[in-house]
């Protein structure tokens, strides 16, 4: 892509970038675990959202897979909802590595392309990625479709279900079909250079091209109103982010009230300190008008 033709595409976006979601995760790794997934607190991320959050395969594997105690129980995954929902964004794209793959929702089941307007847009800008920047070798379709396993509490899944982007994405960029399954490090990583200037020619011009070919697909996403998303958030700027209502995507009225366990706890504890609070104010007026009644007279 020429470099006028870049500048014009960049000028019409606003990117967030988050390089690394699981920083303790990462540590872990760094340390010598090369094949650890989780984070700090043995959980899967990307099993730790709310839709379809927990439910298992038979080939569920807790020590991979570990969902956690709650959706959004982990804060990794609190902090990138908050990112989402404030943000609004029109494409979201998270980035794996393990196989060569352009996955667009549903994980935690097979999607066809006779169920939505949407996700045949989707899978048609897919295709064309896929012709135009690797030769046909990638594998395009729904994460569940594809893979051949459902994964259920994804990332991808929650933002093309609740926040309603319309271009939700997963790009596996690299994978060594070659590698020991012991050999973590060579199966998920390029380890020489021209394989990895390879990857990133590939895939830096393959996210040019969704962002310049995107808006065509799905449409001017521009003119996704307010009114549309029918949602309302929170009470106050702390739980902006927790509470809504929406209408999904297909007219379906959805109510998903996404408090944290901690959140939870630390409401239901006021509740009953104010419930105390009340009752002691409560019995400390009628004992009080009880000792001011003034005692009648009685005749001798």
């Amino acid at each position: 892509m020429d470099q006028a033709s870049l500048n014009t595409t960049l000028d019409k976006l606003v990117i967030k970038v988050i390089p690394m979601e699981n920083l303790n995760g990462r540590k872990i790794v760094e340390a010598g675990d090369l094949c650890e997934r989780r984070n700090g607190r043995g959980v899967d991320l990307n099993r730790n959202w709310s839709v379809d959050w927990g439910k298992k395969e038979k080939d569920y594997d807790p020590y991979e897979e570990n969902p956690g105690t709650a959706p959004f129980s982990e804060p990794e995954a609190q902090i990138m909802r908050k990112l989402a929902i404030s943000f609004e964004p029109h494409v979201w794209i998270n980035v794996h590595s393990g196989m060569e793959a352009l996955f667009m929702p549903y994980d935690h089941k097979n999607t066809t392309l006779d169920d939505a307007l949407p996700l045949k847009r989707m899978n048609s800008l897919l295709e064309e990625v896929n012709n135009l920047h690797f030769r046909k070798r990638c594998v395009v379709g729904s994460g569940g479709g594809s893979v051949g396993y459902f994964a259920h509490g994804t990332a991808t899944d929650f933002m093309y279900d609740v926040v309603r982007v319309p271009m939700s994405f997963t790009f596996e960029i690299y994978g060594d079909g070659t590698a020991s399954s012991r050999d973590c490090f060579k199966m998920f990583n390029p380890t020489e250079k021209t394989s990895y200037d390879r990857v990133l020619d590939e895939w830096s011009t393959t996210f040019f091209t969704i962002f310049k070919l995107g808006p065509l697909r799905l449409g001017d996403i521009n003119s996704k109103a307010p009114s549309k998303l029918d949602k309302f958030v929170s009470i106050d700027e702390y739980l902006d982010g927790y509470l809504m209502e929406r209408r999904n995507r297909y007219g379906k009225k959805m109510e998903v009230l996404d408090l944290g366990m901690q959140e939870i706890r630390t409401y239901f504890r006021l509740f009953l300190l104010s419930s105390v609070l009340l009752m002691f104010m409560f019995c400390s007026r009628i004992s009080k008008a009880k000792t001011n009644r003034p005692v009648p007279a009685m005749p001798l």
